[in-house]
């Protein structure tokens, strides 16, 4: 039988939205007005036609009830995903104010929606067929890890000695080099298979310069990157679990590795960040059975949002598989088992003392930890000088907001749901602060997005 799909909220459908343009121009496209012939099935099917500049309008539908999350089909030329179109429809069908009624599905968005589960059915029976392995040969796959490992360890050592030479001719010559070096010794890192420690040190290249206490700052990275290093070149001496941590911090692929793990999975957060070269998507989850917090990555190219998204709010069943390392907060999304749904579920909540606690315990397992995911219960955003802070409601202890959340129009957000009351919030607590990125008002209420 099949699940009937229920409405999501407007913030839900805007959680979806690639970047900041696609949720404006959905949102103008979410009334009635643009549209004709729009309709939906119980299982969640949407479909519509909406008005263009041009002389055809666009064939809109969208197809919520696939486990694999929802997909989207527009005649548009518009190459994000999901497109403004498809927002707004969604935005319209989630109103339930009588402009998307239940029907039957038009010739051409039924087509495509039995071709696009024909193909999910195929791929399928393929995965689970008994045919030949296509997995490489071991042996070449053991050599190849040889070499980059080797790679890995001249780079390290060489960043090690640039390391030492910077503090030898003193900080200030950091600022007076310039921004060019670092970027030279990211690219020697990028030749030694290393992307993780190039990185780094393209982050310490915008340190220099960068306002009051920025020699402690330096010195505060440096001491990190030497660390990383260290670890690197010591990796057999370490724990499994740390040196997987290292191995990943570095910037060595792994793989999930961990037993799978069934579960209903609440969407707590997703945002994105994004350089040149790559769009990262994270997307927190809460096992509502296991207690267990999961961060999901999805990359997209640049220019291109990543095809995975979870708006926050809904829960859905399906398996994760943690990564290695120790604290494996990472996890690969397995086989989903229902839809996204909307879920009253909270997580559990700490004080600002316990999560500022449990950040200091995640330290020790991962010292290149920038934040740890927290829910704090019960805190009161107020005021503090020329910032703010998170204040428990019930005690004298509070957490200040991490600078990024000051300058988003969301901490507005929070200030305004709360209104002085108590609010339970998700986010990343960490060296620089707190930062919300999810909130719930006290008693009922829905999961309201801060990023």
């Amino acid at each position: 039988m099949t699940q009937q799909a229920v409405r999501w909220t407007a913030d839900q459908v805007l959680a979806l939205a690639p970047d900041a343009a696609s949720r404006k121009a959905g949102s103008k496209l979410g009334a009635a007005g643009p549209w004709s012939q729009a309709g939906t099935t119980e299982e969640g099917t949407v479909w519509g036609l909406c008005r263009g500049s041009g002389s055809k309008p666009y064939q809109t539908v969208v197809d919520i009830a696939d486990s694999a999350g929802p997909a989207y089909k527009c005649s548009c030329p518009s190459r994000k995903f999901p497109c403004k179109h498809a927002l707004g429809l969604l935005l319209l069908w989630a109103s339930a104010d009588g402009a998307v009624p239940s029907g039957q599905a038009p010739d051409w968005a039924a087509e495509w929606l039995e071709a696009r589960r024909s193909r999910a059915q195929s791929r399928s029976a393929a995965g689970g067929g008994s045919g030949a392995s296509s997995t490489g040969d071991p042996e070449a796959a053991r050599r190849r890890a040889e070499r980059r490992a080797e790679r890995i360890t001249a780079g390290a050592a060489e960043l090690e000695q640039r390391l030492a030479d910077l503090l030898r001719g003193g900080l200030a010559s950091a600022e007076r080099a310039g921004y060019g070096m670092w970027e030279e010794t990211a690219a020697r890192m990028v030749d030694a298979q290393a992307p993780g420690l190039a990185a780094r040190v393209r982050e310490l290249g915008g340190i220099p310069s960068s306002g009051p206490g920025w020699p402690v700052r330096l010195l505060e990275e440096c001491a990190l990157l030497h660390l990383l290093d260290q670890g690197w070149l010591r990796r057999e001496r370490l724990p499994d679990g740390l040196a997987a941590t290292v191995r990943s911090r570095v910037g060595v692929p792994g793989s999930a590795d961990g037993p799978p793990l069934r579960d209903r999975w609440l969407v707590l957060a997703q945002y994105d960040t994004a350089d040149a070269r790559l769009t990262t998507r994270r997307i927190w989850l809460y096992g509502a059975e296991s207690g267990r917090t999961a961060l999901l990555l999805s990359y997209g190219a640049a220019g291109r949002a990543p095809e995975l998204a979870l708006p926050v709010g809904l829960a859905f069943e399906a398996e994760l598989s943690a990564y290695p390392g120790d604290g494996r907060l990472r996890a690969a999304l397995g086989e989903r088992f229902t839809p996204p749904a909307p879920e009253t579920l909270r997580p559990t909540g700490l004080t600002t003392l316990q999560a500022a606690a449990r950040y200091g315990e995640a330290l020790r397992s991962d010292p290149w930890l920038d934040s740890c995911p927290v829910t704090l219960e019960r805190v009161v955003p107020t005021p503090d000088g020329d910032s703010w802070q998170l204040a428990d409601a019930d005690g004298e202890s509070a957490l200040p907001l991490s600078p990024s959340s000051l300058s988003r129009p969301e901490l507005w957000r929070l200030v305004a749901l709360s209104g002085g009351a108590p609010v339970t919030v998700f986010g990343e607590c960490g060296h620089r602060g707190f930062t919300p990125l999810t909130a719930w008002p006290l008693g009922e209420g829905e999961a309201v997005p801060l990023c």
